[in-house]
C-alpha cells in the first residue's frame, strides 16, 4: 500500500499506522503538554502573533515525497554579466526549501524556491546554496538573514507529498 492510500477493508478508509500514532498522541496529551520547539504549528503562531511586533512574513518548509525523501526543486534564473549588461547568463537554482504563494481548491500549489544569498544578494543571480543531496547540506551553518526569495516558482500537486517540515517563521523581502 502506498502513502495516502487508506486501508479499505470493511468499507472504511483507515490507516493502521495513523490509527496507532493517533492513539499514542491522545494518550501522551493526557499526561504531558506536547509542545515542539520547531513545528508548523509553532511557525504559524509566530507569524500571526500580534504581541511579538515582528516583521515575519514567511513560513519556510521542506516537502517529502511518498518515499519520504525530501523534495528538491530546480529552477532557472539569469545572472547579469557586470562587464556586458546585454549578455545575461542562465543560472540553475536548486532548493529543498520553499515558500507557498497560492493553493487552489484541488490542492495544486504555486511554491517559490528559497535560497541562501550572500552579501545582501536578494535571490536569483547569486545563489550560494551548498552542494548536497539533503536539506541539511543546504541549511547547516547558514545565517537566517541570508535566506532569500528567488522569484522562481513552480506548481506542484500537494497530494503527491506525504510529509512536511516547517522551519521557524522568517522575514523575507
Amino acid at each position: 500500500m502506498s502513502c495516502g492510500k487508506g486501508n479499505h477493508h470493511h468499507g472504511t478508509t483507515s490507516n493502521c499506522v495513523c490509527d496507532v500514532i493517533r492513539a499514542i498522541a491522545e494518550a501522551q496529551n493526557e499526561v504531558v503538554e506536547n509542545v515542539c520547539d520547531v513545528s508548523c504549528e509553532r511557525s504559524i503562531e509566530s507569524l500571526l502573533d500580534p504581541a511579538a511586533a515582528n516583521d515575519l512574513n514567511t513560513v519556510p518548509f521542506i516537502l517529502y515525497g511518498e518515499d519520504l525523501n525530501p523534495f528538491k526543486a530546480f529552477g532557472i534564473d539569469f545572472q547579469r554579466n557586470k562587464n556586458n549588461m546585454n549578455a545575461p547568463k542562465f543560472e540553475c537554482i536548486e532548493s529543498f526549501v520553499f515558500r507557498v504563494k497560492t493553493v487552489d481548491e484541488d490542492c495544486c500549489a504555486v511554491i517559490e524556491l528559497l535560497a541562501f544569498g550572500a552579501d545582501g544578494n536578494q535571490g536569483g543571480g547569486g545563489n550560494k546554496n551548498k552542494d548536497g543531496d539533503t536539506p541539511c547540506d543546504q541549511i547547516d551553518g547558514q545565517k537566517l538573514e541570508d535566506l532569500v526569495a528567488t522569484g522562481i516558482c513552480i506548481t506542484v500537486d500537494l497530494s503527491c507529498f506525504c510529509a512536511i517540515t516547517c522551519l521557524p517563521a522568517v522575514s523575507l523581502m
